[in-house]
């Protein structure tokens, strides 16, 4: 685990997915830029409230990892109680204000990642592209800390869409 100051840690299945860089092929890849770690409570606290536009608004359910090209952020979303961070589901919170569930939690979210799509890409609300582009070093990854977890990255997301259908109310309840 990459611990942090505020001890805001990668698990060692979120660092090994993010080892290799994303191919962005011109706007027909994938769209991601991991961090080095996850965004601090602060820096999440105030981009939340920025993005909501509700000074009251807290950003502690959410552990950012990531961003698109445009400011984007891909999160672990803090919704099950009792739950360790590899348990949460994984969303994306766009910077135009699109929403997005893109996994259940870090099993589902690593064979997303191997099928070739980046949280953005998952949270498409046009649906997810039909023909997958399979990403070898990612589908180790995933192999290795979720196995027997594959699924195409379309089943996967519809999951994670069924479980969790309340994010963008959530997100619409909190904006000012």
């Amino acid at each position: 685990m990459i611990h942090t100051a505020d001890g805001r840690g990668f698990p060692a299945a979120l660092t090994a997915a993010f080892a290799h860089p994303f191919d962005y092929a011109d706007g027909d890849g994938v769209d991601f830029e991991p961090f080095d770690a996850f965004l601090s409570a602060e820096e999440t606290t105030d981009w939340f409230r920025a993005w909501t536009g509700n000074a009251e608004a807290s950003g502690d359910v959410f552990r950012v990892f990531g961003c698109d090209g445009t400011g984007g952020y891909a999160a672990f979303w803090l919704v099950r109680p009792g739950r360790e961070l590899a348990g949460q589901p994984v969303v994306f919170l766009g910077s135009e204000g699109e929403t997005g569930v893109v996994a259940r939690d870090l099993a589902d979210f690593l064979w997303v990642l191997a099928d070739g799509l980046g949280p953005m890409e998952a949270a498409d609300p046009h649906g997810v592209r039909a023909t997958p582009r399979p990403d070898p070093a990612r589908t180790a990854v995933a192999e290795r800390f979720a196995p027997g977890r594959r699924r195409p990255a379309a089943a996967l997301v519809a999951l994670a869409r069924e479980e969790f259908p309340g994010l963008e109310d959530w997100v619409t309840r909190l904006c000012r």
